[in-house]
């Protein structure tokens, strides 16, 4: 008996301390298990002679059988708990196998199970299944964008995933894939080598030229050059009208993720809604862009005379505005195809295509007609006299012009367009080329907030080409400040090079202020070409000074000398540092029936505003220079000697 009650006292301090322990555990288990265990009365082990014993050993009965029944409900909760999870698992792996497999259902509830699944795979990474294989799409169906979901394979702008490829940021936007825009890009890859260029273009192609479409491209010799698009320049080098091939380019995909930068182009999408102040545009397919930095060029829409909008679908439908590529195709076809076509207006691109279509009419027997209001071609630019020799030109081409002709009505009668001029003419032809003049497109200032200018047209810019703190416009669309000559907006192709280039430094912090004074060339063929500086308006005086011309002085030989039909890309700025004046004797300026070459100048309060180049070729910075200086001269011909128009 002593024995017995020597070992309880060694035994009580344990019990009770195991007991205590043993109350804290039950109780968390339950509350561990979302349950609250009835309350566990405390025992207090007997340490004397009165029933002690037995009570100590209910007390480890009772213990023992609550630390069992805590172990066999834990167990349980956590095996339910792990066939729930591998029955649920089982479930969505079936349920996204099926959407990932080509089916006629929509895709959303597959996303949805795809990143239920992933958060589950992510909460219990010991449990997700071995990788598979990634399904191809359906090419039918919208799936939704996640961060997880392999790259979609490239298409081009016509396939409805085009939208889901599109980069939802671009560093550098530029709205519009012409001339302007392209020069935008170089100058900022120039600046930035790693820089991100997006440029968004509603036209199908990427940026090209658009001169050639007018001039050297209708006197190919390849039939098939409305397909390959190369011509040969005057000098007889082949070129084509795109300004980079394909694999200059990045895809839009690619822009975000490539390491060096690149410029992507995103072709047939056009932006319609800009939101300056959250930095974003919308396109045409309801898909966002945000921005750093955005440059609109977005040119021009070719002008249309209201009578012929009035003259009802059958008219239109064979009318051409000349103005992209495809419209050169178009052209190209009809008149293969038809016996008679009729050009609306005397200006660059109405002669142009005049005398074009004059010289193919020579093999064709096809009738071309110009029309214009002007007494002569080229009238609201040349001085009359050499306004009267260009129409006789362009009458040796084979077109014939009717001058001071004022469209007053169009009908189609028998499949024929008849013209009726207010003057009581009447003109017979099967088509209409409407060459009018252009309308800078400015959709985007009402939804920009941008300030579009009152006379001239296209968005008004500062010295920097800038219309916001983060928005420039170049090209066509540009109405800037010029320090000469004042507020201009100008559509030729070295102003949207230059402007271009200048926006795109500018872009990238250059800050420069627009002080070119860009140019302008038209050739009548490739006997007959001229440049073109500021303001060149017939209604100035003018004051010309002609000189005999040799077999050099042709568009074909100016380029043989330069390599390149496009006469800005050689236009050297060094050039006009130092003019030297020719020391022969000028003779007297006197208007012959021959303007083999010379000097046209444009005066205004005195001040040369503007100057052609008639068959002088290679002389633009000398021309530049002048303008630049801004001073009066008192006797031209003097200044005429700068270009030496009077050596052979």
């Amino acid at each position: 008996m002593l024995k017995c009650r020597t070992v309880c006292k060694k035994i009580a301090p344990l019990a009770r301390a195991s007991s205590t322990l043993c109350r804290q555990n039950v109780r968390r288990t339950g509350m561990k298990h979302g349950r609250i265990l009835p309350h566990v009365p405390a025992v207090n082990m007997a340490t004397g002679p009165a029933g002690a014993s037995r009570q100590n050993q209910f007390y480890v009965l009772l213990v023992g059988a609550t630390c069992l029944g805590g172990t066999i409900y834990t167990y349980q909760t956590v095996t339910g708990a792990q066939k729930r999870y591998d029955e649920r698992f089982a479930v969505l792996h079936q349920a996204t196998s099926e959407e990932i497999a080509p089916s006629t259902q929509t895709e959303s509830p597959a996303a949805e199970a795809i990143g239920t699944a992933e958060a589950v795979s992510q909460s219990e990474p010991q449990a997700a299944p071995a990788a598979e294989e990634p399904s191809p799409l359906s090419t039918g169906a919208e799936a939704a964008p996640s961060e997880t979901t392999e790259p979609l394979p490239v298409a081009g702008p016509d396939s409805a995933l085009a939208s889901l490829k599109l980069p939802s940021h671009a560093p550098y936007l530029l709205i519009g894939g012409g001339t302007a825009s392209f020069a935008a890009a170089r100058s900022i890859r120039a600046r930035d080598p790693g820089a991100r260029v997006l440029i968004v273009t509603d036209e199908p192609d990427l940026p090209y030229m658009r001169p050639p479409l007018s001039k050297e491209l209708w006197f190919a010799d390849d039939p098939a050059v409305t397909d390959t698009l190369r011509f040969k320049q005057w000098n007889g080098k082949e070129r084509s009208i795109y300004f980079q091939p394909p694999s200059f380019y990045i895809s839009p995909e690619e822009l975000s993720s490539a390491e060096n930068g690149g410029v992507a182009v995103f072709t047939g999408r056009k932006v319609v809604h800009m939101d300056v102040r959250g930095n974003k545009v919308q396109l045409d397919d309801n898909t966002e862009i945000s921005y750093d930095k955005c440059l609109i060029a977005t040119g021009g829409v070719p002008r249309n005379l209201q009578v012929l909008e009035r003259a009802g679908e059958e008219v239109l439908n064979k009318t051409t505005l000349f103005r992209k590529i495809e419209d050169f195709r178009s052209l190209d076809k009809v008149s293969r195809n038809i016996k008679s076509i009729a050009v609306i207006g005397g200006g660059f691109l109405g002669s142009e295509l005049s005398c074009a279509l004059g010289r193919r009419s020579q093999d064709s027997g096809l009738e071309v007609i110009q029309m214009f209001p002007e007494k002569g071609n080229m009238g609201k630019v040349l001085p009359e006299y050499l306004s009267n020799w260009t129409t006789d030109k362009v009458k040796k081409e084979g077109v014939k012009v009717i001058s001071e002709a004022l469209v007053k009505s169009v009908t189609c009668k028998d499949d024929q367009l008849e013209i009726q001029l207010k003057d009581g003419r009447l003109v017979k032809t099967d088509h209409i080329v409407a060459a009018v003049g252009l309308e800078p497109n400015v959709d985007l200032a009402k939804s920009a907030g941008l300030e579009v200018d009152s006379d001239f047209g296209g968005f008004r810019v500062n010295a920097e080409l800038q219309a916001r703190s983060n928005i420039w416009v170049a090209g066509d669309a540009a109405c800037f400040y010029d320090i000469r000559l004042g507020r201009r907006r100008v559509e030729h192709h070295d102003h949207a090079v230059v402007s271009g280039r200048l926006a795109g430094e500018n872009m990238t912090g250059a800050n420069k202020p627009y002080w070119h004074q860009s140019m302008f060339w038209s050739d009548l063929g490739p006997d007959v070409g001229y440049e073109a500086i500021g303001i060149v308006d017939s209604s100035l005086p003018t004051v010309g000074v002609f000189a005999k011309a040799t077999a050099k002085d042709t568009p074909k030989a100016a380029t043989e000398q330069s390599g390149t039909g496009i006469r800005s890309e050689s236009e050297t700025e060094e050039v006009a540092l130092s003019p030297v004046a020719s020391t022969t004797p000028a003779p007297a300026v006197t208007h012959k029936d021959d303007y083999g070459k010379g000097v046209i100048f444009y005066l205004r309060d005195k001040v040369v505003v503007g100057i052609i180049l008639w068959n002088v070729f290679n002389r633009m910075p000398i021309a530049r220079k002048i303008i630049k200086d801004g001073e009066e001269h008192t006797d031209l011909n003097e200044v005429a000697k700068l270009f030496n128009i009077h050596e052979d």
